[in-house]
């Protein structure tokens, strides 16, 4: 009797069930005339498949079947078709889901617009904001929902202009910039390959350097030209709105972002002494930096060992939300003119200040990143020396057994690593 040959394979999948596959475990004998192949399948791309045989054969008469495109089913995918059933529908449940994203984003620029304006100086007859919250927020949801969003972020621009003095066309134009600001950041982002965790070094270095200093130069660029056009500042005091505008606008995508990456993805103590320390570390950071400003001594850098110590033993968890307390202090007494910042000019203040929350913002996100990274690359020599403990297992068994309970981690690595409260969070 001559044997039946195998059916062939369809292109997602190894087998079908019944062809007699290994997998199957079955007795190996192909479907026949009785086991019609079934009418249509769905493949990976979401393009309805169903079977087709080549010479016209009818794929109920055999049980060797391919999966081929009937002509209609193409149409449908490439649109020249009658539309699909339900199409519609899908389209207003789509349109109706960015319009919700994009009026979230808006209320979300608002509010924290609002919360920006609290704090404002004058600089040169310009008002600005020494910490724009806003920018911080913009790029975070640019990098959660796509460009898609922007209009949220002009309609919450203009909210927040609106707020304070009638729509003009210099509102306007100071939301196109602050609108162009965000998607410039995150397109620079984009092209260096950043990750929103903040997990690497290059991420934090990008986030500075790209997103932060870079980006938000359209912004500042943007408004200070907006303000020379409609005789709101001198042409002499350009440079310094335009310094101060930059400055606030970067500090907001400095603290902002990684803030809202650690409530988003955090990674938080896994037992209640953790909890303890790091609950016990923000609180420390506002009492130590609200008697550092406001002593009769120059003693605001003592918050740099407690951004440190925030980094090495929580990493972003700690370190982020620390630097947001520190910078929010700092500018409430820059403001106020108090602390460190009593009787100066308020180009000095600023310069100051700026200088100053800059740098806690670095120290905090790099350092942090640095200790994530770390962390990583240990983890992954651990791993990749378990596994070969266990290769040298099944090569020799019995001759590797010190080497399995060592790379099993019972030594004083895994002891600091993962067994104790608040581990994993330190440089390893």
């Amino acid at each position: 009797m001559t044997p039946r040959p195998d059916p062939p394979r369809r292109w997602w999948h190894l087998a079908r069930p019944g062809d007699g596959s290994p997998a199957e475990g079955g007795t190996g004998v192909a479907p026949g005339a009785h086991e019609p192949a079934p009418p249509e399948e769905a493949a990976p791309s979401g393009i309805t498949v169903r079977p087709h045989l080549p010479g016209g054969a009818s794929p109920e008469r055999t049980g060797s079947w391919r999966a081929g495109l009937s002509l209609e089913q193409l149409r449908r995918s490439s649109g020249a078709g009658p539309d699909r059933e339900g199409r519609p529908a899908a389209l207003s449940v789509r349109a109706l889901r960015l319009m919700t994203l994009i009026l979230a984003v808006a209320l979300a620029y608002y509010g924290a617009g609002r919360l920006g304006l609290l704090r404002q100086v004058v600089v040169e007859g310009a008002t600005v904001t020494p910490l724009w919250l806003p920018s911080g927020v913009a790029l975070a949801a640019l990098f959660a929902f796509g460009p898609r969003i922007a209009p949220g972020i002009a309609l919450g621009m203009l909210a927040v202009a609106s707020s304070i003095t009638p729509v003009s066309g210099h509102s306007v134009l100071i939301a196109v910039g602050n609108t162009l600001a965000p998607l410039a950041s995150w397109y620079l982002l984009r092209l260096a390959g950043f990750r929103p965790s903040l997990e690497r070094l290059r991420d934090g270095l990008a986030l500075v350097f790209l997103g932060a200093l870079g980006g938000m130069t359209v912004s500042a660029a943007v408004g200070t030209g907006t303000l020379l056009a409609t005789d709101k500042i001198l042409m002499a005091n350009a440079w310094p709105v335009w310094a101060a505008w930059w400055a606030g606008d970067a500090l907001g995508v400095l603290v902002v972002v990684p803030v809202l990456v650690v409530l988003f993805r955090p990674r938080l103590p896994r037992s209640a002494l953790g909890w303890v320390e790091l609950l016990g570390l923000y609180v420390v950071t506002a009492a130590l930096t609200w008697v550092a400003i406001y002593s009769p001594l120059d003693l605001l850098f003592l918050v740099f060992p407690l951004l440190i110590w925030a980094a090495l033993r929580f990493e972003l968890t700690g370190s982020a939300p620390a630097a947001l307390i520190v910078s929010v202090l700092a500018v409430t007494a820059a403001t106020d003119q108090q602390g460190p910042f009593a009787g100066r000019a308020m180009g000095e203040i600023m310069v100051n200040l700026q200088a100053f929350n800059v740098s806690v913002a670095l120290t905090g996100l790099l350092l942090s990143s640095l200790v994530t990274e770390r962390r990583h690359v240990r983890e992954r020599i651990e791993d990749a020396c378990q596994e070969l403990a266990e290769v040298v297992d099944t090569l020799a068994p019995g001759a590797s057994g010190g080497r399995t309970r060592s790379a099993g981690g019972t030594g004083p690595e895994e002891g600091e690593g993962r067994g104790r409260a608040g581990a994993g969070w330190g440089a390893g």
